[in-house]
């Protein structure tokens, strides 16, 4: 059986990033002579290290978003993601270097155009679930993701002064008191602040995961919303109101498992073998020391 990791390429470059640029001014972040900026990379490079030494994975790919405004999203709604500040030249920079380390050192990358790193992720762990070969674990923090878990995928999710912390779909049922394709439905009724979908508005973490907890669904929840139980009776409105919505969020909060680009997608393309060498090589040129 076979041992699949994803990356979310951004989750990790950008969590390295705002953890060691913290209070820093742009000419104080670790760079090399040639004025490469590196503080992210360092991170992100000792994770990946970390991870295939742990996880021994067969197979590796790391999944990079494309640009906020050419993801199919944004047709469903022009203000998704429209809060969020433009990213850091040094961090966009270190982006563009690891792309160029990953190719020149065989770690699989990937990104497909009109979707975001998730719906990558997504597609590629519910067809290897489908094909039965072996387990998935994701490494984000990014708690959308917990929607893909199932008995072959796992997320790794970093905790602060804890370390990694492999959480199953078990965890969740446990955790939550739902299945984890019901988590997509207590996050359209949420929203998310970060990612600008608006969920319905005064609908919060008391009520939307009872909720969905005792109908199911976010259908459910409209197809009983006159026979509400009484402990909702001061949300009904709200919900009534925030109908249109709260399906909008339901679209976008969806990850996407069946890229259509992706259908003919062979895993023998993401077959971890690194080259150390030119591995150790680029780290060298970069003023890196990274534990191997």
């Amino acid at each position: 059986m076979g041992r699949l990791v994803l990356i979310d390429g951004f989750n990790l470059l950008s969590r390295g990033y705002f953890a060691t640029a913290y209070g820093k001014s742009e000419d104080q972040l670790s760079q090399t002579p040639e004025g490469l900026f590196t503080n992210a990379l360092r991170v992100k490079l000792q994770k990946i290290i970390s991870l295939v030494k742990e996880y021994e994975p067969t197979h590796f790919v790391v999944t990079w978003d494309v640009k906020r405004n050419e993801v199919k999203r944004k047709a469903l709604y022009e203000e998704y993601k429209g809060t969020r500040e433009d990213l850091p030249a040094p961090l966009i920079q270190q982006y563009e270097t690891a792309v160029n380390l990953f190719k020149a050192t065989g770690i699989p990358q990937m990104s497909v155009e009109g979707f975001e790193a998730d719906d990558v992720m997504g597609t590629l762990s519910d067809r290897w679930t489908k094909e039965g070969l072996g387990d998935c674990y994701i490494y984000s923090n990014d708690r959308d993701l917990l929607q893909l878990l199932n008995p072959s995928v796992s997320q790794i999710i970093a905790i602060r002064k804890e370390g990694d912390r492999v959480y199953t779909e078990e965890h969740f049922k446990t955790e939550y008191g739902i299945t984890p394709d019901q988590w997509i439905d207590v996050k359209a009724l949420l929203g998310d602040k970060s990612d600008n979908i608006p969920g319905v508005a005064g609908v919060g973490d008391k009520a939307a995961l009872p909720l969905i907890q005792q109908y199911g669904s976010v259908q459910g929840v409209y197809e009983n919303i006159k026979e509400l139980d009484s402990k909702f009776n001061r949300y009904r409105k709200k919900l009534i109101d925030g109908e249109e919505l709260a399906k909008l969020s339901l679209e976008l909060v969806t990850i996407e498992r069946a890229i259509p680009e992706l259908d003919d997608y062979s895993f023998a393309n993401c077959t971890l073998d690194m080259d150390l060498d030119r591995f150790k090589d680029e780290l060298d040129h970069l003023g890196l020391r990274i534990r191997m």
